[in-house]
């Protein structure tokens, strides 16, 4: 079982519906320790992605992932633009030509974006960044990878693992972007940019369980 181009658009569609349904609750997040429109930005940036749907019938899912990064990066304020853009147009390198994707190449396409972000925002472990969802959600899809698991099975590990690591930047300060000014008081709050991966996880286990 592959991930088809067909799933990949829908992937991108069920991100722009969740995160127009979570719109306040990232903005709620963000309240506490941030700016207090993450969920605003998020929202934005999938609605310029869905609007450009329709060109993606007949690219291949290299050419649609780096459509939607240079999207987000255009649409996305603050410091969420440039990592989830980085993400999507470091993804679409190993994915150039493809239009389906077997499991090793999902991971190699996670991984690859993941590396962007980690290059761009320089986050390390428990900074209480989006990295601290990312990178145990690639050990997840490795995981799934090497036991030979099914997408769909990996996929819905790999949500059941985002949730509980965004679950757990909660006790964590905040070592990087704006939270990192409240130093002791960022401690009690849900990142709200690891919230956000979680729904991308979540759209993407959507679009294989369709």
């Amino acid at each position: 079982m592959a991930l088809t181009h067909a799933q990949i658009i829908l992937w991108l569609q069920q991100c722009a519906l969740l995160f127009e349904q979570n719109s306040d609750y990232l903005t709620d997040l963000d309240r506490e320790i941030g700016d207090a429109d993450h969920g605003l930005n998020m929202n934005r940036g999938f609605r310029k992605v869905q609007e450009k749907l329709p060109e993606f019938e007949g690219q291949d899912i290299g050419i649609i992932l780096k459509t939607t990064g240079m999207t987000l990066l255009s649409n996305i304020g603050g410091a969420s633009g440039p990592l989830f853009g980085t993400f999507f147009i470091r993804a679409a390198k190993p994915t150039a030509s493809l239009q389906n994707l077997e499991l090793n190449q999902l991971v190699e396409m996670v991984t690859e974006g993941v590396e962007g972000i980690v290059n761009r925002g320089k986050a390390e472990p428990n900074d209480k960044t989006m990295c601290d969802v990312w990178w145990p959600v690639v050990e997840s899809l490795k995981h799934s990878s090497e036991q030979n698991l099914s997408l769909k099975e990996a996929l819905n590990q790999a949500q059941v693992v985002a949730e509980k690591a965004a679950e757990n930047t909660i006790p964590m300060q905040a070592r990087k972007g704006r939270a990192s000014y409240l130093g002791e008081r960022s401690i009690g709050h849900k990142d709200p940019g690891s919230a956000s991966v979680v729904l991308m996880i979540q759209a993407l286990a959507n679009s294989i369980n369709a």
